[in-house]
């Protein structure tokens, strides 16, 4: 049996299960456990920073509870995809999730969107001070809206576009089916750029590149790397068009169910955590790209600046096109809070 339908067997299975720790009960919280153990999937390969952060999250909650709480992590789609993972934590199929920032557009928060709009950042300086800053934790506040809970955001890096031929200028773009995670500003920048944007999971991309489903896609150079795309494109051109990151979330339900001690804990832990993977997001992107250069396998193309303007102004409508989905008042603020860090 395929993936795809066993995760959807998992997520019926959940619904009938009622999953979620103390789903049901009434009255005081259940007496404390001797271990408690949280359930985390994500989408990505280990050796990634959102892998690389995760397994330190785990190996720092198990110090510090001294094992009385255990995480049981879920890499690179094992248990829920793209397609199907935010579903599973709110039916309690999971525990926690670390899913890339797109994912709250479609599921009713577009002004997450903004971390999607092309040229929106220029250094992550920006981008973890925006994070950290006012914009960054409102958004965060939001997600109460459908009883979930932004615990922080995790960094990954600068996207690069990737094909069969090297692509330095709009031009280069015109035809292309490329690949993308569901987010409709990301589809709207493809169409800008003159491809047609393809929606497909991360875990299917490499096999749909490879098969000549879409022609190229858009990665942080860890995720080429990782995922070995670079069997399947023969060039890469570091475009740093967008940024990637994640929020790491919870159901509230599930972050009641934990004592207020184990609460704090995780939350030490994993501030501990975000800190450690945003400070080794671009040396493993770095140490991704030394290898793939070493590897012969791709040709790597440095944009100068002169192109990557052009991209830029052929992108530049694509804020002023979703302003009114994201919010004119929300793109305000993310645009000076960016600046304001430059």
């Amino acid at each position: 049996m395929c993936a795809a339908p066993l995760r959807r067997r998992r997520l019926v299975q959940a619904l009938g299960l009622a999953a979620l720790p103390g789903a049901g009960m009434t009255g005081a919280a259940p007496a404390r456990r001797a271990r408690v153990t949280i359930r985390l999937s994500h989408v990505v390969a280990r050796q990634t920073p959102k892998g690389l952060a995760l397994e330190h999250f785990r190996e720092r909650v198990q110090a510090l509870s001294q094992g009385e709480i255990e995480v049981l992590i879920y890499p690179n789609s094992l248990l829920y995809g793209d397609e199907d993972e935010m579903q599973a934590l709110q039916l309690g199929a999971v525990d926690m999730l670390a899913p890339s920032l797109s994912k709250f557009g479609p599921i009713g928060f577009p002004e997450f969107e903004l971390f999607d709009l092309p040229f929106m950042f220029d250094a992550a300086e920006q981008v973890h001070r925006t994070m950290q800053g006012a914009v960054g934790q409102e958004l965060l506040g939001l997600l109460a809206r459908q009883r979930l809970l932004g615990l922080g955001y995790l960094d990954n890096g600068f996207k690069h576009m990737s094909a069969n031929r090297p692509l330095l200028g709009p031009e280069d773009f015109v035809g292309l089916r490329v690949r993308i995670q569901s987010s409709r500003v990301i589809a709207h920048q493809m169409r800008a750029l003159g491809a047609k944007p393809v929606v497909l999971s991360f875990g299917e991309t490499r096999r749909a590149l490879a098969a000549g489903v879409v022609d190229g896609t858009e990665n942080p150079v860890s995720n080429f790397w990782t995922q070995r795309m670079h069997e399947a494109q023969t060039d890469l051109s570091l475009t740093s068009h967008g940024y990637l990151g994640y929020a790491i979330v919870v159901h509230q339900q599930f972050w009641q169910y934990l004592e207020p001690a184990d609460r704090a804990l995780v939350e030490q832990a994993l501030a501990e955590s975000l800190a450690w993977g945003n400070a080794i997001a671009q040396r493993e992107n770095d140490e991704a790209l030394a290898a793939l250069r070493a590897s012969g396998a791709t040709r790597i193309h440095a944009l100068d600046a002169v192109q990557r303007q052009r991209l830029r102004h052929a992108t530049r409508g694509v804020h002023d096109t979703l302003a009114a989905r994201i919010g004119v008042d929300w793109l305000r603020r993310m645009r000076g809070a960016a600046a304001s860090a430059a």
